[in-house]
């Protein structure tokens, strides 16, 4: 067989459970060490840090994000065993716990050689790819012995299974609202340098321009979320609360929001829409409904499974 393992890499989110960064008498907790793990411990980040982990801390100190990929991943192995692929799917993540070098160091244990990467972000740049593509090849790096080696899966950000899957979400959480209502698509804003050097934002386009076709709509909206604040570089935009603001100047009363960018309701999706967003519109007048993820979707996860089987098939 031309791969042994599948391996999910995804960003991931704190999980219960202390990473002994500091000693326990002074741990400002698992949240607060996520986000410094991602921006780093700089005096100059100490404030960011505070202020976005009190986003995770608001919603209860962790995030839903591994469980929801490990369902993911549970989903898609129970999808090749329909398909006579006894493949097991793993998941691992760039931020925390199981983080990709551990993962790709069991997996290596078990015997695991030929590894199918599926990087679980639907549109490119540096942060949403490379740097996942990065941290796997040190991970292998670090291997003692002989190593694994992995391919990924090409992007599917217009493939009809992601595409369907996100317009039956719409359609379910609209209802009779969805003929009425204003289109708009959220993803992760990132710096204007890096997508100036990326495909990532046209992608993220035309992800819209396909869903809004296949739900009818002719109109809809790009917009932003979890920008930095206060950041000295410009980061892409509108934000999706600007963008709201303005929907109320144009009289909009009605507005569905669909975050294309994201794989799964985390905490990102949880505060930047269900509640930053959802006070801007109710300030704005706006009845603002929220669609879901695509998360374990059986259109979503038909389709990776579909590209593993050609991938294995060829």
């Amino acid at each position: 067989m031309r791969y042994d393992s599948v391996l999910l890499v995804a960003f991931g989110g704190p999980t219960p459970g202390c990473c002994q960064k500091y000693n326990s008498d002074i741990c400002p907790g698992e949240a607060y060490c996520f986000v410094e793990g991602i921006t780093g411990a700089a005096e100059s980040q100490k404030e960011r840090v505070k202020d976005i982990s009190a986003h995770y801390i608001k919603l209860g100190g962790f995030s839903p994000f591994n469980e929801l990929t490990f369902t993911q991943a549970d989903a898609l192995e129970t999808a090749l065993q329909a398909r006579n692929l006894l493949l097991p799917v793993y998941a691992g993540f760039r931020h925390w716990n199981p983080y990709l070098k551990e993962v790709i160091a069991e997996m290596a244990q078990k015997g695991h050689r030929k590894i199918l990467g599926i990087i679980m972000a639907p549109h490119q740049s540096k942060v949403s790819w490379e740097w996942y593509q990065q941290t796997v090849k040190k991970g292998i790096d670090a291997v003692d012995g002989e190593k694994p080696t992995i391919d990924y899966l090409d992007p599917w950000y217009t493939h009809e299974g992601y595409i369907g899957a996100i317009a039956e979400i719409i359609e379910t959480a609209c209802g009779d609202k969805l003929a009425r209502a204003e289109l708009v698509f959220t993803a992760h804003a990132i710096p204007q340098s890096a997508a100036d050097t990326s495909p990532y934002t046209q992608q993220f386009g035309k992800t819209g321009e396909a869903v809004a076709k296949q739900i009818g709509k002719t109109r809809f909206g790009l917009a932003y979320q979890s920008e930095v604040e206060n950041s000295p570089i410009p980061w892409t935009q509108p934000d999706i609360n600007d963008w709201l603001k303005a929907r109320k100047d144009e009289g909009v009363d009605t507005v569905v929001a669909s975050p294309i960018g994201f794989l799964c309701d985390h905490v990102e999706v949880l505060y930047d829409l269900d509640i930053e967003a959802t006070e801007t519109a109710e300030a704005c007048g706006i009845d603002f409904i929220r669609a879901g993820t695509v998360g374990d979707h059986s259109k979503f996860i038909n389709m990776l499974a579909d590209f593993v089987y050609e991938k294995v098939a060829k």
